[in-house]
């Protein structure tokens, strides 16, 4: 299965445990993100960020300029439970 039809059983699932009036409101917030043209702003995947210092998840500062002396670095955000 290719990454893309994982994140596709995932979205589908997510959807039949959400109400039809959440679904509608969070696509109708969604398409209207989209619209307002702020993905043009956004990082994309493969661009370079200014150096960095963030927690891991163990609460240690973690400095980019160290990770990157290593080789690459994936950054992974998580937004956490709502």
């Amino acid at each position: 299965m290719s990454l893309e039809e994982k994140l596709a059983a995932i979205r589908e699932a997510g959807a039949k445990r959400m109400p039809e009036e959440v679904r509608a409101v969070m696509g109708a917030a969604t398409k209207e993100l989209a619209e307002s043209g702020i993905l043009d702003t956004c990082i994309q995947a493969g661009d370079t960020l200014p150096a960095f210092s963030l927690p891991n998840s163990r609460g240690e500062t973690v400095n980019s300029a160290d990770l990157l002396a290593k080789g690459p670095v994936v950054l992974t955000v998580y937004r956490g439970e709502w």
